[in-house]
């Protein structure tokens, strides 16, 4: 299968856009969502994900959190990544946010690190 990396100049702005809306907000921590469907969480998606963000810095964990019933499918699969550095992170969200993934478009946001390190990983009522 060819996929085009080739994007219109609209894509290109509304990309730039919400990155630049997620820059106000930058974390050591990112949120990846639309990577993978329900039920499709696999034994090698940490490390996979590991290594591709490892390219933008030292990673210090991958937690997936796959959400039972309830949501969209786009929504259901939580991947956090949290790095050593901030500057990592925002490589990671400029680089990642709208990237394809395994026919996925990738959503790519940074996520608080308080609620990171307290384990408070469920979507909030204004992300669904």
């Amino acid at each position: 299968a060819v996929v085009s990396t080739q994007s219109t100049g609209e894509e290109r702005k509304a990309k730039a856009a919400e990155v630049k809306k997620a820059l106000k907000q930058p974390s050591k921590v990112i949120l990846l969502k639309n990577m993978v469907g329900p039920g499709e969480v696999d034994d090698d998606l940490e490390g996979e994900t590991r290594e591709e963000c490892a390219k933008y810095g030292e990673v210090i964990q991958v937690v997936i959190y796959e959400i039972p019933s309830g949501v969209v499918a786009e929504e259901s699969v939580r991947i956090f990544v949290q790095f050593n550095r901030v500057e990592s992170a925002v490589k990671a969200v400029v680089d990642l946010h709208n990237r394809f993934f395994g026919g996925r478009t990738v959503k790519c946001t940074f996520y608080p690190v308080e609620k990171f390190e307290a384990l408070d990983l469920a979507p909030q009522d204004d992300e669904l």
